[in-house]
């Protein structure tokens, strides 16, 4: 299959599941999503802008926010022998994203809240009034959680765009390859 018709195929998958997820979209809940990430969304985050891709485009053109991409990294698996050459998976986002993987969990370990807050800060240049961009995938929990964590640590213009990567290549927009933000190191 061609990559345009393989990206026409992923279009009409999406199309087909928003108008039928919309339907079918859970009740917004009072706190974090804490399990059983990859499942329907809500249509709505209190405190937040839902932005379409349409709308999440504007704003990429308009190079008026930040894009915060919270997809989770895979990790290098548990027990492989010193010597087995790992590749890490690459991600693709939205061109000039910062990646914060990880950070879309319902709990956050304290090392990896403090690595959110110095992404965050970074991101928006320390001013709470910067709007920023969240996502992941589409029926993603991840990027749901993210922007309500922002919100609550007192950003005041949080935007969530829940059909993610997903819904940007099915609109034929650029990606780009990312390495996330960089790691604090543990000090011992």
């Amino acid at each position: 299959m061609s990559l345009a018709r393989l990206r026409w195929a992923i279009a009409i998958g999406i199309v087909v599941s928003v108008v039928a997820g919309a339907a079918n979209a859970p009740s917004e809940p009072t706190g974090y999503r804490m399990d059983d990430y990859r499942s329907p969304t809500p249509t709505t985050l209190r405190g937040a802008t839902v932005l379409s891709t349409d709308e999440a485009r504007a704003h990429w053109e308009q190079r008026d926010a930040v894009f915060v991409d919270v997809l989770p990294q895979v990790p290098r698996p548990v027990g492989l022998p010193a010597m087995t050459i790992w590749r890490e998976k690459p991600r693709e986002d939205v061109p000039g994203s910062i990646w914060l993987p990880d950070t879309g969990y319902g709990a956050l370990a304290p090392v990896m809240e403090q690595y959110f807050v110095h992404g965050l800060e970074q991101a928006s240049g320390d001013n709470r009034d910067r709007m920023l961009v969240f996502y992941c995938l589409a029926n993603c929990w991840m990027s749901w959680n993210a922007a309500k964590r922002a919100i609550a640590m007192g950003y005041t213009h949080v935007a969530w765009y829940p059909d993610g990567t997903d819904g940007w290549v099915a609109n034929h927009l650029p990606l780009e390859l990312r390495i996330p933000l960089q790691r604090p190191q543990a000090t011992e």
